[in-house]
């Protein structure tokens, strides 16, 4: 993908110096920040931090105040730690005109800073708009922000429409039983970690939120059981090193 964008920006700016103009038009500027973005965009994905940088900043050099831009600033310089600047880019692409997609990021962002009250204002914005297409994703964080603010059954509503919106993704209902946790309904966490576990065998979060909540329990024989069968069925060796460890502390305990 990488490759396929420099090749085309390349003969790109070749077809542009054949105007023999010193100056893009403004429809070739447009073009050239977004041939930047793209590549950035691309970059970041592939961990190429530095490289992200580079190329989004020059997009944005290119056209000032695009809000796709700033919003990919923004979340490099979260991949960063600089939190400041992170909301400080998110704040530039709202008043930009960001739409869902970047009242969802900075309401991540919020959530991760336990800004619980401000991101449920920005979730509930990327809400908003029914076309928007990753609405699951806003829902979730939405959870996390109400769970932050101990509104459990609006938290757990939440996660339970994100699981109607994303089908087939088991993260709404591990955040679910995470909810259930926190107001100490156990029974009813461990019966939606276990159902997640018996489709997703090797599926970490929810088996590591199982060992914990079943320490608490004091059943150490049902952990055991599903550990036994996460180590079955993972291919990957860090893994199953990992869960082998689970099972002699676990043994330890007993």
């Amino acid at each position: 993908m990488k490759r396929f964008l420099y090749l085309i920006l390349s003969t790109y700016l070749l077809a542009s110096c054949a105007t023999h103009t010193n100056k893009l038009s403004a429809e070739q500027n447009v073009k050239l920040a977004n041939f930047h973005y793209q590549i950035g965009v691309d970059a970041l994905q592939k961990g190429l931090l530095a490289k992200g940088f580079d190329e989004l900043m020059t997009s944005n050099s290119q056209v000032p105040n695009q809000p796709e831009v700033l919003d990919a600033l923004a979340y490099a310089w979260r991949l960063r730690g600089d939190f400041v600047k992170s909301e400080s880019f998110y704040k530039q692409a709202v008043t930009a005109g960001g739409s869902s997609p970047t009242f969802t990021n900075y309401g991540a962002l919020l959530v991760s800073l336990k800004r619980y009250p401000e991101a449920e204002v920005q979730l509930r914005k990327a809400l908003k708009d029914p076309r928007y297409p990753k609405q699951y994703i806003a829902q979730i964080h939405l959870g996390d922000a109400l769970l932050g603010q101990d509104k459990l059954e609006e938290a757990i509503a939440s996660y339970r429409t994100a699981g109607m919106l994303g089908r087939n993704q088991s993260l709404p209902q591990i955040k679910e039983a995470q909810a259930y946790v926190k107001s100490n309904r156990l029974n009813y966490a461990k019966a939606l970690y276990e159902t997640i576990l018996r489709k997703e065998p090797n599926n970490r979060a929810a088996l590591e939120g199982l060992i914990a909540l079943l320490e608490k329990q004091g059943d150490l024989q049902t952990s055991q059981k599903f550990i036994s069968a996460y180590i079955e069925k993972s291919t990957d060796p860090l893994e199953r090193a990992w869960a082998a460890d689970e099972l002699i502390r676990l043994g330890r305990l007993q």
